[in-house]
């Protein structure tokens, strides 16, 4: 972002000094520049904050809730809850639960496309297991076509808290949420959510 800004800044000067075919230049680059500093947005998120919740950790579309089992950091069944980004949704990712991270694995892959379901165990992704007082939680950052840097903010032992940033991917991408099978499945396929504010799930009281 701050080299985009200092490009901008360079053709401005190139432009006030000999015109030309510098102001086309100009013209083309400051689009691009505003797109950027879009897709680097951090807006607040105020949402609901409660150890019974697990609420979206990324903006965008839900395409696939399935059962499933998770032997990385759940080590059973559960559910997969899987939100796709497009290049204009907010790209912060935020901490689904409160609690503290013991698990935390990089695996280099491929860059399909982040809808396919096989992208989940094929492309290039970091998880990061949290450790609730209710149980454990699995996020995967996934990257897609376009992405190709996956930033994950927490290390092992980190306290986390809910709703809080916890990383981005950067240009379009896929977070799956891994719920133990005892949670209560609040949302479907099609929907829209927002990272910190959408309620995916709920343990039951």
């Amino acid at each position: 972002m701050l080299l985009a800004l200092a490009v901008l800044g360079i053709l401005g000067m190139l432009v006030w000094w000999r015109g030309g075919w510098w102001v086309a230049a100009l013209a083309l680059w400051t689009p691009l520049v505003a797109w950027i500093l879009i897709f680097f947005r951090n807006p607040e998120r105020p949402g609901p904050r409660a150890p019974h919740l697990v609420v979206s950790p990324a903006d965008g579309r839900i395409t696939e809730v399935v059962t499933t089992s998770e032997p990385e950091f759940i080590g059973g069944p559960a559910t997969r809850i899987s939100v796709f980004m497009n290049v204009f949704d907010v790209h912060v990712n935020r901490y689904p639960v409160s609690g503290i991270v013991e698990h935390r694995r990089y695996r280099p892959g491929t860059f399909l496309n982040a809808t396919l379901d096989k992208a989940s165990e094929d492309n290039e992704r970091m998880s990061l297991g949290i450790r609730t007082a209710r149980g454990p939680i699995l996020v995967r950052q996934i990257a897609g076509l376009i992405a190709r840097r996956i930033v994950t903010d927490a290390q092992v032992g980190d306290s986390v808290s809910q709703g809080e940033r916890l990383g981005m991917i950067r240009f379009g991408s896929r977070v799956d949420t891994f719920v133990p099978a005892a949670v209560q499945i609040r949302i479907t396929p099609g929907e829209r959510t927002k990272a910190g504010v959408t309620v995916l799930g709920e343990w039951p009281s």
